[in-house]
């Protein structure tokens, strides 16, 4: 008979089945899970079930007890699910494990052999099932098991802020769910049970008087995720245990979340009947409305908005305003019988002390000591750079990452987290320069005129311009509201308007892709604004929001280009001015887009016609200055930090522009074992193919795509050179030719 890890001889199979997992010990949901982490195991083409093939299932399928307590652990811990599967999905991939001779066998009859690891993980969830004084072990056992140290899968919980202490203590949570369909808040703070709370005062006050008003005294609490309604609703419950709350309502009870998504009518019922006489907190409110195609939890709407129209019963519920919008606010019950209460975001003031008070549970889940500099600090930063999330949840998240990092990167040692740590993982987390300038960086940025140069052939004042805006706010000598810089850039086509913007995106992140860029010619009708900031409510396109606003608040350092702004309709301008002056946009959902770390670019063609000259005199200054006070209002032109001009390239320039897309086409060749080479008298006749100087670099590109990429294309096709062939592109009468080894192919 097999012998477990930890002395548990004989407990995951029957002794007449030695091998065989017991299926008695399993619920059914693990059951299944177990099936589908086999399937994946199998198109993997892997012998074996690891714990990572495992854990990969409980993140792709939605319904388990496992996944709810990832997808809320997320929420807490402001990590995303997707960005821990591909992780998890790599080490599924690549991780191998050792074979012990068991396996577990699937309700099709088929036989999954599972690995060393995993039978140490579903022996450790076990344990923890009769710990519990449950019966069965279900997926969320398991997943407690799976971030216990000394498990192939802790390391990679843990960097996003599953510790083993965290996951259990969201575990009986789970449990205490499972055993009771709902929960009663009052008599938890009773016991001393209640984790403490921030209490905010005058909005704990403006929710007691609401609950205390003699008729229609249910409340929908509406907020962006993060900023704490269920925080409140737990000061609440605090309030009532104290004989504080509202005179009549002597509890607070919420349904189990589990129990409610199985059975939503029979949970609903449970904890109507239980609130009789106190009130009935419903989480997510708005799945109980928007009728059979948008309810999630449609069959219960009808019990609880008969709820709605009584008495016995207070309601609070909680939701976000774009979720109100869509699905509650035409609801008659919900518009005459309830209360709406905004939930804002705190104060930097109120976060720090939010911190202060979870800093003794987050030491002990990392195991780490947190220096009050970080405390003071991640607020601010957070407001800032992780604009996406209210406060306090984002520097809540900001302080999880960190101390997650911390202990990743050293996980046998005593750490400190200071505000280093949090600068430093804020960095990594959004690609913002937020850490003191080091040596190397102040070296970047002083040469940094120098490194857009390597990619922008000439346009000097360009170039200075847009270098001097970055610095300067570098070193924090700006307005810290407005974007770093706003430019609109004229010339002529084909001159590095757009190239200039995506040289600074690759300066700044590293990539030119960065570069958020929008086609101002999409624009141009009236209705078609909307598709920037998102429709209002009620209006089709509002659940999509913003191309804009939505962009920038997933990238918050960035270069947004505005491409042939001329073109755009004059209400453009008008939202652009709101960027430009206060650095904020509101969008469609009411949600606000921060620009202060942003650099607005214009470009447009307006008086190209004027810049028909290398050097541009102080007349046709002039008369394109009178175009572009035509085209634009004197409030939007004074908003610009600098109009700058593009002149049009010389020969010479062209020369050095197609030296630099040589360069690109020489290491597309060296990708595919090619050295290729390019006479300077090819380039000469390619440079003499360009009969319109006049539009700048762009048909360059064509005339090398069209006179030596497609040629050499087909050179290359009848010859089949081996790697590492070199081939030499000579100036022909009529077409370039090529020479592979010294040998002149015919064409």
């Amino acid at each position: 008979m097999l012998q477990l890890q930890g002395g548990h001889q004989g407990r995951l199979y029957p002794e007449r089945h030695v091998g065989t997992l017991n299926p008695k010990l399993l619920s059914t949901e693990l059951s299944d899970e177990l099936h589908a982490a086999g399937n994946i195991m199998r198109s993997y083409h892997q012998p074996l079930l690891t714990p990572e093939t495992m854990l990969l299932a409980f993140i792709r399928r939605p319904g388990s007890a496992a996944h709810r307590l990832l997808a809320r652990m997320a929420e807490e811990r402001g990590f995303e699910l997707e960005a821990l599967e591909s992780t998890v999905e790599t080490m599924a991939r690549m991780r191998v494990g050792r074979d012990v001779k068991f396996a577990f066998r699937d309700p099709d009859g088929k036989r999954v052999p599972l690995s060393n690891e995993l039978v140490k993980v579903l022996d450790e969830a076990l344990s923890i099932t009769q710990a519990y004084d449950e019966v069965k072990t279900s997926t969320d056992h398991v997943l407690a098991a799976m971030a216990q140290r000394g498990i192939t899968t802790s390391g990679v919980l843990q960097r996003h802020g599953l510790t083993s202490a965290a996951v259990t203590e969201a575990l009986a949570s789970h449990t205490g769910a499972r055993r009771g369909t709902t929960v009663d808040y009052v008599a938890l703070a009773k016991e001393g049970n209640l984790p403490a709370v921030y209490e905010r005062a005058e909005l704990l006050q403006e929710l007691t008087s609401l609950l205390s008003l003699a008729r229609d005294r249910h409340v929908i609490l509406v907020g962006p995720a993060g900023v704490g309604k269920r925080s409140l609703v737990h000061s609440l419950a605090f309030q009532m245990a104290e004989g504080n709350g509202p005179a009549d309502l002597k509890s607070l009870v919420q349904v189990s979340e589990p129990v409610l998504l199985d059975e939503p009518v029979k949970a609903l019922r449970a904890g109507l009947n239980r609130a009789r006489g106190g009130v009935l907190f419903l989480p997510h409110i708005h799945r109980f409305f928007g009728g059979r195609l948008d309810a999630e939890l449609y069959d219960a709407s009808g019990p609880l908005q008969k709820a709605l129209l009584e008495e016995a019963v207070t309601i609070v519920g909680s939701t976000d305003q774009p979720a109100y919008d869509k699905l509650m606010r035409k609801s008659t019950a919900v518009g005459e019988h309830t209360h709406r209460l905004k939930v804002p975001p705190t104060t930097l003031k109120e976060t720090v002390a939010i911190l202060r008070l979870h800093r003794r549970s987050l030491e002990r889940d990392y195991q780490v000591k947190i220096d009050e500099s970080a405390l003071e600090k991640a607020p601010s930063l957070a407001q800032r750079y992780l604009s996406s999330t209210p406060l306090p949840g984002a520097a809540m998240h900001l302080i999880h990452r960190t101390a997650a990092t911390l202990r990743a990167a050293r996980p046998e040692q005593d750490e400190s987290l200071d505000l280093e740590d949090v600068t430093l993982t804020l960095s990594q987390m959004t690609g913002v320069p937020v850490s003191k300038l080091g040596a190397d960086e102040r070296t970047r940025y002083a040469r940094m005129v120098e490194h857009l140069h390597k990619r922008i052939i000439g346009q000097e004042e360009a170039v200075m311009a847009v270098s001097r805006a970055v610095k300067t706010a570098r070193v924090g000598l700006k307005d810290p509201r407005r974007p770093i810089g706003s430019f609109l850039f004229l010339g002529p086509t084909g001159v590095g308007k757009t190239e200039l913007a995506k040289a600074l995106a690759d300066f700044l992140f590293g990539d030119e892709e960065a570069a958020i860029e929008i086609d101002m010619s999409e624009y141009q009708q009236e209705h078609s604004v909307n598709r920037l900031i998102g429709a209002p409510p009620g209006y089709v396109g509002y659940e999509g929001g913003g191309q804009l606003t939505d962009a920038v608040r997933e990238r918050p350092y960035s270069v947004v280009l505005f491409d042939e702004a001329e073109k755009a309709h004059p209400r453009v301008a008008d939202i652009l001015l709101q960027v430009m002056e206060e650095g904020r946009l509101t969008d469609g959902q009411g949600q606000t887009t921060l620009f202060s770390e942003s650099v607005i670019i214009l470009t447009s063609n307006l008086g190209s016609e004027l810049l028909t000259d290398p050097i541009i005199s102080e007349e046709q200054r002039t008369l394109l200055m009178e175009m572009v006070k035509h085209r634009f209002r004197p409030e939007f032109l004074n908003r610009l930090d600098d109009i700058i001009l593009f002149h049009p390239l010389s020969g010479e320039q062209l020369g050095l522009i197609l030296k630099l897309m040589l360069k690109k086409e020489v290491k597309l060749a060296a990708e595919s074992g090619l050295e290729l080479e390019v006479t300077e008298g090819a380039q000469e006749w390619l440079l003499a193919q360009n009969e319109h100087p006049e539009w700048g670099a762009r048909p360059l590109r064509r005339i090398l795509r069209r006179y030596l990429r497609e040629p050499l294309a087909d050179v290359l096709l009848q010859s089949s050179p081996k790697r590492g062939t070199r081939v030499r592109a000579e100036a022909g009468a009529r077409e370039l030719e090529f020479e592979l080894g010294g040998h002149l192919p015919k064409m």
